[in-house]
């Protein structure tokens, strides 16, 4: 049987989009924002909570943008509360 190398064994990383610029970025980079199984919208720290993703670059004109065209609310088809644009924010200065 034929040994494969490691670059065909790794799982394949495809990047993420922003909804606010519209940037692709490694998911690394980006926030993710997730409407759980329960329904409720919510900010996912680890990026590994089940449940529909979005995802933001970490400035704050992304994330302004996003609110602003009702991205999120479009990606994750349920409405988002406006207490977690205040959280993103606050992770936008904390992040840089």
């Amino acid at each position: 049987m034929a040994k494969l190398d490691h670059a065909q064994t790794a799982k394949k990383r495809r990047p993420r989009t922003c909804v606010g610029c519209g940037e692709e970025s490694p998911k690394r980079e980006l926030l993710r924002v997730v409407r759980g199984t329960d329904g409720a919208v919510r900010y996912d720290s680890t990026g590994k909570a089940n449940g529909r993703g979005a995802y933001v670059c970490a400035r704050r004109q992304c994330v302004e943008a996003a609110k602003k065209k009702k991205s999120f609310s479009r990606a994750l088809k349920a409405e988002v509360p406006d207490d977690l644009f205040d959280a993103l924010l606050e992770r936008c200065c904390e992040d840089g």
